[in-house]
């Protein structure tokens, strides 16, 4: 059988950084107050020049080298994003233009979760034998549709993003994924207008509904059982359990979370990787610009288990498998 792992890792965060000191010269709010209820103390944001497919073109030239490929090695791109440039034409033709790629390119969209749904498009691909190489990018320049005097929303997110590239492989990379939804709770996160069902209208941008609404003991609530299940379901479908997880590496979300989640996996709290004190919530990027951070730290080794799970909006959430491949770095 064919199998996808991963050959290259990508990731970057722009130049600004926002501190929490910074937030507290805007909102009424203070390092203390954020870092104790998120464990935030600095998240950055995209230059007024950058838009999402300028923040994945950069994590995807590092993962393409990575991989010591060039753009017209790649068979398929596919690029998740909560926060695409435009509603069309896609995020992911707009980085196969800037990336100079020949390949089919398309968008997936589930919110946070939407690196794990791109990560099981692109092994799908690569399992069916329709392609060979597949560039999965994770990009998102959220802060954007941030209210910047909401002291409960600002202080969470970030801008960034990550990129994998994955193989065919005789050796299984990738193995079991769960992916789930339930649509019935939209208003728990939402962005409300903007979209057919509310155009962006003079009414709708005074009553802030182009902007980020979030209902967040609801989420925390969502999280902390969605996490630890659909890692379950995963680990089931690759026939491991929660005792061979190297690493545990969820969606940046809060850091209440992942301590909750850890305590509710039985997983001692150093086994569940965090950066949400540098980073913030990034959304789509979270989960591959985390590995990159143990890759590049040289704390990914040949063998490792890797549990990657996402959560967010519609509600969804997923969990993907992963057997670290790659040389030691």
């Amino acid at each position: 059988m064919t199998h996808a792992a991963i050959t290259g890792v990508g990731a970057y965060l722009p130049e600004r950084i926002l501190t929490n000191d910074d937030l507290a010269t805007m909102v009424d709010t203070s390092d203390e107050w954020i870092a104790t209820r998120t464990g935030i103390r600095e998240r950055r944001l995209a230059a007024d020049d950058q838009a999402t497919s300028d923040l994945g073109v950069e994590a995807a030239r590092a993962a393409l080298a990575d991989a010591h490929l060039a753009p017209e090695d790649i068979d398929l791109l596919v690029v998740g994003t909560s926060s695409p440039d435009m509603i069309f034409p896609s995020t992911a033709c707009l980085i196969q233009a800037k990336l100079g790629l020949s390949c089919a390119a398309v968008d997936v969209m589930a919110a946070c979760t939407s690196f794990v749904y791109a990560l099981h498009s692109a092994t799908t691909a690569i399992e069916s034998g329709r392609a060979t190489r597949v560039l999965v990018v994770g990009a998102d320049a959220l802060t954007r549709h941030v209210d910047f005097t909401d002291r409960g929303i600002c202080v969470l997110f970030g801008d960034g993003a990550g990129a994998f590239v994955l193989e065919a492989s005789t050796e299984a990379g990738v193995l079991g994924i769960d992916l789930g939804s339930d649509g019935s709770r939209p208003d728990v996160l939402q962005i409300e207008a903007g979209g057919s069902a509310m155009p962006v209208t003079c009414e709708a941008i005074e009553a802030n509904l182009h902007r980020v609404q979030m209902n967040g003991q609801e989420v925390f609530k969502f999280a902390v059982r969605a996490i630890p299940a659909t890692t379950k379901k995963a680990l089931a479908a690759s026939e491991l359990s929660v005792e061979d997880l190297t690493w545990l590496i969820p969606h940046q979300a809060n850091q209440r979370i992942l301590d909750t989640v850890a305590d509710r996996l039985e997983l001692p709290h150093a086994r569940v990787f965090s950066n949400i004190a540098k980073v913030g919530n990034t959304s789509s990027a979270s989960i591959p610009l985390a590995v990159n951070d143990l890759y590049t730290g040289g704390s990914l080794h040949q063998g490792d288990i890797l549990a990657l799970v996402g959560f967010g909006a519609g509600l969804t959430w997923g969990a993907a498998i992963v057997r670290w491949t790659k040389e030691d770095r």
